[in-house]
Order: C-alpha cells, then structure tokens, then sequence
C-alpha cells in the first residue's frame, strides 16, 4: 500500500503528541554562557548545573586564543583527514595525545559519538561478541549494534553476569571477544569496577575498550583517566576519550597500540568518511591538554566542591545513585515530575535539566547535576537550599 504525505503527517504528530504525553518531548532553548552560569529566556540568569565544562576551560582565555590562531589558517578542513584533511597540526596534538596516556599511538575523531561507533563497528563482527554495561551510553549501543556481533548486555556493574556471558561466549565460539566499558556513569556518576573487568578481559582473552568521556581531565596523575588512576591503563587496549567535557573544546581521541590505530584509520568509517575538525579547535584543544596535564590544582577544587555537593544531597535523604564523582544525579522516577522540578529549580535560579528515558530506564527520569570548578562555594551552597526547599519533599521513586 503506498504512503501519502498525509499519512507522514499523521505519524508524525501522533508520535510528537505521545512524546509530549509521556513527559519526554525534547526541544531547543537558546542559552548563553557566563562562566558558572547562563543567560536564559528574558535575560534569567540560572547558575549552571548541568554542564560537563569540569575544569572551567571552555571560557579560558588560552584556549580562546589557540583556537583564534588557529582560524587564521582557515575556518574548516575541507575534507577527509585521508583525502586533504590532515592538518601538520594533527600529528602534532595525535603525538600529545599519546604521550598523555603513555600510548604508542593516538587518533583524533570528530566527536566522542563519532569515535565510539566507529572503533566498536570495526573491531567486532558477525561471528564475534561484544560485551556492554546496561547502562554504556547510546553511543556504546549504536556501535554493538552496527558491528553486527552478538551483544551482550550484563546487567549494570554486574561482574558475576558479564563472566557468565564471557564463559557462554567461549563455549559457543565466538571468534573474537570485546568489553566495552563506561569509566565513569554519565547519568549516574558511578564509576565502573574497571579493575575486575580488566582482570575478566585477560582471563577470557577478550580486549578492552574503555570510554573515559567523563573521567577524562578529572582522574588520573594528571588527568589521563580512571584507568591510569587505579593503575591499569597498560591493560586497558583502546582508550577513548572527548574534548568536549573537561578539555572544554570539540572532538574526541583513540588512543592504544600503533597497530589497532593503524587499523581504526583504515576500517574507522566513522572517521574515514567524515571530514577532519578545522584546525581552530584542532589547536585549542592543543592547549587545553597543556592545561589539563598541568590541572592538579584545577582536579583538587572540583573533587572537593563535588564531595560537598553530594554529601549534603545524600544527607537530606536524596537518591543520588551512588554518585562518587562531579555527576550527582537525583532521581525521582516519573519523567513529568522531573520536568515540572526542573521548572521550580529554575524559578529559584538554578538549572537543573531534567533526564528522561530514553536517556535513562522508564521510571528512573531524573534531575542531574554537574559540578564545575567555576562554581564558587557559596553559589553551591545557594543551590543546595533552593535545591532543599524544591525537592525536599520528593519521594524516592519505586
């Protein structure tokens, strides 16, 4: 039976209208950045806790005049690193990029999305399995589900269920074995048991990719990431990470052994189909590593402001997820009761963007926030009574 434009039309508002009905209709609202906070509709000003800027660098002022200088050299790149896409500056910023996580080698993407489901997609095939936290961010899933291997899906941070499925993967043969792992929990601000996993990923002679979007600039000696803060980075086989959160900038990186990125650059069609970053962040995010590296003080205040900002939020009876990092999520179950929260926390001044499914399970849609070394102690405390006197009276969801 053929389609009409009516039939388009019709499908298309029912499922708007369902959306809007379930309390998950998405829209986008211009927001103006002021360091900590945003300028929102009729000039409101919100103190911002919801943004992954951790390390206060997207507003740096070095990292503004990088990306200044690098403009200079032109506005985009014009094509595929593979075709004249690859910038002298890339190799520079790839070498970087290796050295920080004591890699032999490093390749910079387009964006964390674009990273996740091209390494995944290419690593992994019809007669393999890939292994993955029911909670692994969307990126995660389109990647299992591109490569066509078998996936998994271990409940979350469940070791016991992701051995299970290893030994089933084994005795059926899969050809090839991969772990992808969260370090740290968008949503939830868990972080992951990476050293048990690593310990599952040699036993079962799988590999290991970990997303460290989260963890990257904020763990770590020098902000490398959770592996190289537990100690396993040199078991760990690809290594991902973004510019978009901590470094404050655009883009994302792999980073391993100098074979698996040779392979990435040839089978990556995230990558090898894509065109290259311009060279004005290339070159930002060029000097927000220099300041993530040299970021011990920077890393110091934010643990400190979050362990603040939680235990006052777990104190006054919140479920906060067993947040143990600057994500601190309250859930409260119901997708309309979260957005009708956002919209009080909002009137006493603080944006606190509600997260609904599909972002998160049904019945788990919550308030999340982010803390940021821009965020001064008395603003956090202002936003913990506002967040006390709106939410005070939220019952944990079921």
């Amino acid at each position: 039976m053929r389609v009409v434009a009516s039939d388009w039309e019709a499908f298309l508002a029912d499922d708007l209208d369902a959306r809007s009905e379930a309390g998950q209709l998405r829209s986008l609202r211009p927001f103006v950045r002021d360091g900590g906070w945003v300028i929102a509709e009729e000039g409101r000003r919100l103190l911002n806790l919801s943004s992954n800027d951790y390390l206060g660098l997207a507003g740096h002022p070095a990292v503004a005049d990088a990306a200044e200088r690098g403009a200079r050299r032109g506005t985009g790149a014009t094509a595929s690193r593979l075709i004249v896409g690859t910038d002298p500056s890339y190799a520079a910023l790839e070498e970087k990029l290796a050295d920080f996580q004591g890699a032999e080698a490093a390749l910079v993407f387009g964006s964390g999305y674009l990273a996740n489901v091209g390494a995944i997609a290419s690593l992994v095939g019809r007669e393999d399995a890939v292994f993955s936290d029911e909670l692994n961010h969307a990126s995660i899933i389109d990647g299992c589900r591109l490569s066509r291997a078998t996936i998994h899906r271990y409940g979350h941070r469940d070791l016991d269920e992701l051995e299970a499925m290893l030994q089933h993967a084994e005795q059926v043969g899969a050809r090839r074995k991969l772990i992808v792992a969260e370090t740290v929990f968008s949503m939830n601000g868990e972080v992951a048991p990476l050293a048990d996993i690593v310990e599952l990923k040699e036993g079962y002679g799988a590999a290991l990719f970990v997303d460290e979007a989260h963890a990257d600039g904020v763990y770590g000696p020098h902000g490398e990431g959770y592996a190289h803060e537990l100690g396993v980075s040199d078991r760990v086989d690809l290594h991902m990470g973004t510019f978009g959160k901590a470094f404050g900038v655009y883009g994302a990186y792999v980073a391993g052994r100098s074979r698996w990125i040779d392979y990435l650059v040839n089978a990556g069609r995230s990558f090898v189909f894509t065109t290259a970053l311009p060279p004005a962040v290339i070159d930002a995010v060029g000097t927000a590593l220099e300041l993530v590296h040299a970021g011990d003080e920077l890393r110091a205040d934010l643990h400190a402001k979050a362990a603040r900002f939680r235990d006052r939020l777990t104190s006054l009876g919140f479920d906060t997820r067993d947040s143990s990092t600057q994500i601190v999520p309250i859930v409260v179950g119901d997708s309309r009761h979260a957005l009708e929260l956002s919209r009080r926390l909002e009137a006493a001044g603080v944006l606190g963007v509600a997260i609904r499914p599909p972002t998160v399970p049904d019945g788990t849609a919550r308030i999340r926030f982010s803390v940021s070394v821009l965020h001064e102690h008395s603003e956090l405390e202002r936003a913990l009574e506002a967040i006390e006197l709106t939410l005070g009276n939220t019952p944990a969801p079921h």
